[in-house]
């Protein structure tokens, strides 16, 4: 069990399941391998330019060519053109809000032109043996910023109806390092599920 403090509301919480970086279910490079890790992955690079320290921000992916023909102003304000039959396009939706997190999740409901969501949200990770000090702290939240082990980690996970997922995680570099990302398709199940129910 890994201890994730939520960065967007300082909420702590104990999550089992949420968070497995089980090292076969890790890529050190994410290869462009589906469609779905493809758009994953533009998420939270295009994220990542903007820095760390953002709130959690949800997308809906719609088919591309179905875009293009539905939508042409849209399209061109965001410089599609021509798209690849097959490929998504991630929409940036309203902010998810300061609430809880699965609460926010839970009154979302996409119609059935929104083929998959992604969702990108920032948390804390703290070892295991962590969960004691956290339990037993007054402030838990402020426990969690300052343990000296801590690692601040972006998640992106996309899902789409036919239940495909995939997961891109950066996590943030400590020291003069650089980030590191990594993917897989398992690697925060409770959250896929999470968005999963978001399609209906």
């Amino acid at each position: 069990m890994l201890t994730l403090v939520d960065r967007a509301d300082l909420r702590v919480q104990v999550l089992q399941g949420l968070l497995e970086l089980n090292h076969n279910n890790l890529r050190e490079t994410v290869p462009v391998s589906s469609v779905l890790l493809s758009v994953v992955g533009e998420v939270e690079g295009h994220l990542a330019e903007a820095g760390w320290d953002q709130p959690p921000q949800l997308f809906a992916l719609v088919d591309t060519e179905e875009l293009l023909r539905a939508e042409p102003q849209l399209a061109a304000t965001m410089g599609l053109v021509v798209a690849r039959p097959g490929s998504l396009t991630p929409i940036a939706q309203e902010p998810v809000g300061d609430g809880p997190l699965d609460e926010a999740l839970g009154a979302v409901v996409f119609g059935p032109e929104v083929l998959g969501v992604v969702l990108a949200h920032e948390v804390l990770v703290l070892p295991p043996s962590a969960e004691v000090a956290l339990d037993a702290a007054a402030d838990p939240a402020s426990v969690a910023h300052e343990h000296p082990e801590r690692r601040e980690v972006r998640m992106a996970v996309g899902v789409l109806r036919d239940g495909s997922r995939e997961c891109v995680l950066r996590l943030r570099a400590t020291g003069d390092g650089e980030d590191q990302r990594v993917g897989g398709s398992d690697l925060v199940p409770g959250l896929a599920d999470a968005l999963l129910a978001t399609l209906g």
